[in-house]
């Protein structure tokens, strides 16, 4: 079993895992380059990548709540 990675280091190799998979390396190139295996990599993107949707739809509300306040 190996060490558990911090937060912030699966969010850089989420971020690596990206511009890799833009290159056009499959899946399972950059889980064997990461060190991780796939449901790995899909359990961080679904963990740490859902946040940004979060954030997104949080800014929506905020915009939508600025513009019924004006």
């Amino acid at each position: 079993m190996g060490k558990r990675k911090k937060p912030e280091e699966i969010k850089r190799l989420l971020g690596e895992a990206e511009r890799d998979l833009a290159r056009g390396l499959s899946v399972a190139d950059v889980c064997r380059k990461l060190g991780v295996s796939e449901a790995t990599y899909h359990r961080w993107r679904q963990r740490f990548c859902s946040a940004q949707a979060d954030d997104t739809r949080r800014v929506k509300q905020l915009e939508s709540e600025v513009a019924r306040l004006k």
